[in-house]
């Protein structure tokens, strides 16, 4: 597809992935629109890039309802939905409590749902549309300690194909994408200490691969793709 002038909506967008994401598509032309809790933080990406931004929580099924119809009525239609809003929780099965997985499945898979439902509406009137999910090399393979964040981004990963069965009919183009580790704050949220590395991956690399993939020609897409470091050791 023609990136120049696409109207993309990023949630999550102030900071990591979405963040780099959101630059990357505005170098490329198009409208770009970051939705996030935290005002002071979409200020500060939206004023950096040189976008807007709409506040809200895509966890709260009347906020997201809203964002959506907010940049449709502002932008006249709505070409990409990237879903990259998330976080992670990380204990121990026997230590971990029912509100902080409640609150990971609240954004990262009911939030997700929430954004793609009221997107695809718009994408099957239009006849068109791409909704990236972001998901992580975690959604592939889970580990100790991870439940809530894995099986978070197992639930997205199967959503994804689900809404992939129903929207191609629609010339809608729903894609996958599985990063392993990248250096963002997503660690400092999660409550553990990231080892800095020039071998770890960058949102950069995140935001070109996507890039790559949203410009193959509209007839054609890539269901799913991971992004692994060359050697992170």
């Amino acid at each position: 597809m023609k990136l120049r002038g696409a109207k993309v909506l990023i949630t999550g967008g102030s900071d990591g992935i979405g963040r780099g994401l959101a630059a990357a598509l505005k170098i490329e032309g198009s409208d770009v629109v970051i939705t996030g809790r935290r005002k002071d933080h979409l200020e500060e990406a939206a004023k950096v890039i040189g976008i807007n931004y709409i506040q809200g929580d895509v966890g709260v099924e009347s906020e997201a309802v809203e964002t959506v119809q907010r940049f449709v009525d502002d932008h006249g239609r709505i070409d990409i939905l990237v879903n990259n809003a998330g976080f992670g929780y990380f204990a121990p099965l026997v230590e971990m409590d029912l509100a902080s997985m409640e609150s990971v499945y609240r954004t990262n898979v009911f939030g997700a749902f929430l954004m793609a439902r009221e997107a695809a509406k718009h994408f099957i009137e239009q006849g068109s549309g791409n909704l990236i999910n972001i998901s992580s090399t975690s959604g592939l393979k889970g580990g100790k300690g991870s439940t809530a964040y894995s099986s978070s981004k197992f639930a997205l990963r199967g959503m994804t194909e689900c809404w992939r069965d129903e929207l191609r009919p629609h010339n809608v183009r729903v894609m996958l994408v599985n990063p392993s580790e990248v250096l963002t704050h997503f660690s400092v949220v999660a409550g553990y200490d990231q080892v800095a590395s020039e071998k770890k991956l960058r949102a950069s690399e995140i935001a070109d691969a996507i890039v790559g993939a949203l410009k193959i020609d509209s007839r054609g897409f890539i269901p799913e793709f991971s992004v692994f470091a060359t050697n992170p050791f």
